[in-house]
């Protein structure tokens, strides 16, 4: 499998540059957002942290999205080289725009060990290779989507059961699963293999909050971020590897959502867990959104 053109330009906004000691510059790619994608930074301070270690491999990750970013000016990262240990190795990088933190990341670094094991079943689901990609699975609002239905996308997602922004169906469990994977060869980097399944994290998980109810994302009543994101990389993993996320969300109250998955290789192992907290506020004063067929 070649590298497509799209995860290349992922890979462009990993290689920071190095500007100072402990401080690197990243960049946002040239398409119109209001914000930038919080994946994106999450796995840029991610690959500015790791330039900073010399042993070990991530094993966890705690971060806190702090301002909306501006996509149209490059994100500076400054590395806090915490602890150096034996078999621990500990940074901490804040990304700074216009003066201010809009990111904070604790990153964790752990020397290969022997130890225990035990991991969680996967749940039994259609392999990726029996379901439809998702530009097939959004062709039925291709006059909605536009440009966006033909963009090449660096992650592959193919989505077990309905897709989470289908409005058309009701309020359903907050559970769902999609496998995922780079569109494309990566080189053999498990930092940069963590970097792009850290991003490719945060293209879904807040989702699985919304299902219990008829918000969607482009309700004119609903706000959303992230607040949190927090990853624990148990195994060895590749990123251009079929991956199966499994997510659910146990609760939501005060505004708050809170979600957690886990990562799953074809043969069933977990790789990794995850949990994200989400900002959920609902406008009183506005109507629902209709939606089709509806009015």
């Amino acid at each position: 499998m070649c590298m497509t053109e799209a995860l290349e330009g992922l890979l462009k906004l990993l290689d920071l540059e190095p500007i100072e000691v402990n401080i690197f510059r990243g960049i946002s790619p040239d398409i119109e957002r209001q914000r930038v994608f919080g994946g994106q930074v999450a796995a840029q301070a991610l690959i500015a942290a790791g330039k900073t270690v010399d042993k070990g491999s991530v094993h966890s990750l705690h971060s806190y999205f702090l301002r909306p970013g501006d996509p149209t000016v490059p994100i500076l990262y400054e590395v806090d080289r915490i602890r150096d240990g034996r078999s621990f190795v500990t940074r901490r990088v804040v990304a700074i725009q216009h003066g201010k933190a809009i990111f904070n990341m604790s990153a964790s670094f752990h020397v290969a060990e022997e130890g225990l094991e035990h991991g969680s079943a996967m749940p039994e689901v259609p392999s990726p290779e029996e379901l439809p990609t998702l530009r097939e699975r959004l062709a039925p609002w291709a006059d909605q989507l536009g440009d966006f239905l033909n963009r090449p996308q660096p992650i592959d997602q193919r989505f077990v059961g309905e897709l989470p922004w289908n409005k058309e169906v009701g309020p359903r469990p907050p559970r769902q699963q999609l496998w995922i994977r780079a569109n494309g060869q990566i080189q053999e980097d498990p930092l940069l293999h963590a970097a792009v399944i850290t991003y490719a994290s945060d293209m879904s998980l807040f989702d699985s909050i919304l299902l219990p109810h008829k918000i969607r994302w482009d309700d004119p009543r609903f706000m959303g971020a992230s607040l949190d994101h927090c990853m624990w990389f148990h195994r060895p993993f590749k990123a251009d590897e079929w991956l199966l996320y499994d997510q659910e969300s146990p609760a939501a109250y005060g505004a708050r959502g809170l979600a957690r998955a886990s990562l799953f290789t074809q043969d069933g192992t977990i790789v990794c867990s995850l949990a994200q907290e989400g900002l959920i506020r609902i406008r009183k004063d506005l109507p629902p959104a209709i939606s089709p067929g509806e009015g």
